[in-house]
C-alpha cells in the first residue's frame, strides 16, 4: 500500500473527487429532474458488487413501464446498494433518482424505493433495538467501505443532503392513499437535515391525522429521531405526553414510550414499564413488525418485543451518561 497516497486520510480527501458528498452536491436539479445519468460520476464510486456505472441502467429499468422489469430491477439495486444492511456511497448518487422514482414511478414499487433511500442515509442498525441505537443515524467517523476507502458517514451525509434538497418531493408523499408509502415516507424524512421545522410541523400535522396504527407509530419515532438528533428539548415532554395519557390509542402509547426512552437517560418509570410490560401489548408484536425502525430489529417478527426487552433491561448510570437535552431530570 503506498503510505503517501494515505498520508491525511480522510481529511485530505475531503471536498475532493473521491468525496461522495462533493460529487452528489455537485449534481445540478436540471440532472436530476430530467434523469440525466451521463452526467454523473458513476464511474468513481464502485457498488458492493460490480462497477458504479451499473447503477444508471437499473435506475432506468425502475422507472420503466414494464412491471416485472423494474420489480427485478429494485431487488437488483437493493442487493448492490444495501448488503448485509450497509451503506454504499454510489447508493448517496442514487438517492435523487430514487426519489423521482418513487414520486413519479410505479406505486406498488414506491413503498420498498423509499425503503431503500432511507437506508443508504443511515448506518448499519439491524438487531439493534437498544435506547441508544434504534434512532441512530451516524456512523462512527472512522468507519470505511472496503470498495472505495470512503468513509462510511460521508455516504450517509450525501444521502441525507440529498433527502433534503429534495423534500419537495417527499412531504406530498405523506397523503398517499396506501399506508406503506406514508410510513416509509416518515422513515426517509427522519433522515432530514434542513428545513426541519417544515419537517416538525408536516410530521406532528400527520401523526394528528393519521388512524393507521403503522404509520402513527412511524411518524412517532421520525419525530423522535429528528428532535433527539438536533437536541430538541421539548421533545421528551412531548413523549411523555403521549405515552402517559390512557385515552391515546394503545399503539401511540407504545410507539411514544419507545421513543421517550430513547430521548432520555432516565431509568423506566414504574407507568411507563407497567405499559409496555402488559400481557395486552404483545398482540401489538405483529401489527407493528411493518414498522421500519422495527422491521430489521428481529427477522422473527417481534421487533417491538426486542426493543422493549433490551431498552428496560439497559443500565444507564448517572455517572457515565449525561442528559442530552442539557436539562435537569426530564419530566
Amino acid at each position: 500500500m503506498d503510505d503517501d497516497f494515505w498520508a491525511g486520510w480522510p481529511e485530505r480527501w475531503a471536498g475532493t473527487d473521491c468525496d461522495v458528498r462533493t460529487a452528489v452536491g455537485a449534481i445540478p436539479r436540471e440532472v436530476k429532474d430530467l434523469f440525466r445519468y451521463d452526467e454523473v460520476p458513476w464511474q468513481q464510486f464502485p457498488h458492493f458488487y460490480g462497477p458504479g456505472e451499473e447503477i444508471p441502467g437499473l435506475l432506468a429499468t425502475l422507472a420503466s413501464g414494464d412491471a416485472h422489469a423494474a420489480d427485478r430491477a429494485l431487488d437488483r439495486l437493493w442487493n448492490n446498494l444495501h448488503h448485509q444492511g450497509g451503506t454504499i456511497a454510489v447508493g448517496a448518487l442514487a438517492v435523487p433518482f430514487l426519489l423521482r422514482v418513487a414520486a413519479t414511478g410505479r406505486p406498488e414499487l414506491r413503498a420498498q424505493t423509499l425503503r431503500l433511500v432511507a437506508e443508504i442515509g443511515r448506518c448499519q442498525h439491524m438487531g439493534d433495538g437498544t435506547r441508544e441505537g434504534l434512532l441512530q443515524v451516524a456512523e462512527e467517523p472512522l468507519m470505511v467501505e472496503g470498495s472505495t476507502m470512503c468513509p462510511v458517514d460521508w455516504t450517509i451525509q450525501a444521502a441525507r443532503q440529498a433527502v433534503t434538497d429534495d423534500l419537495h418531493l417527499l412531504l406530498p408523499l405523506l397523503a398517499s392513499p396506501d399506508p406503506e408509502v406514508r410510513s416509509e415516507t416518515a422513515y426517509v424524512l427522519a433522515a432530514a437535515i434542513g428545513e426541519l421545522s417544515h419537517v416538525f410541523s408536516a410530521l406532528q400535522s400527520k401523526l394528528a391525522r393519521e388512524d393507521d396504527a403503522v404509520v402513527r407509530v412511524s411518524l412517532i419515532l421520525a419525530i423522535a429521531q429528528l428532535a433527539r438528533e438536533h437536541s430538541d428539548e421539548d421533545a421528551p415532554r412531548w413523549a411523555r405526553d403521549l405515552w402517559s395519557d390512557p385515552g391515546r390509542p394503545p399503539e401511540v402509547r407504545i410507539g411514544a414510550g419507545l421513543a421517550w426512552l430513547c430521548l432520555v437517560t432516565d431509568p423506566a418509570p414504574d407507568e411507563l414499564r407497567a405499559l409496555l410490560t402488559d400481557p395486552g401489548i404483545r398482540q401489538y408484536d405483529d401489527l407493528l413488525q411493518p414498522v421500519p425502525w422495527l422491521t430489521w430489529i428481529n427477522p422473527t417478527g417481534v421487533g417491538l418485543r426486542s426493543c422493549i426487552d433490551e431498552m428496560l433491561t439497559a443500565n444507564f448510570p448517572e455517572t457515565v451518561l449525561d442528559d442530552p437535552w442539557g436539562g435537569g431530570p426530564s419530566s
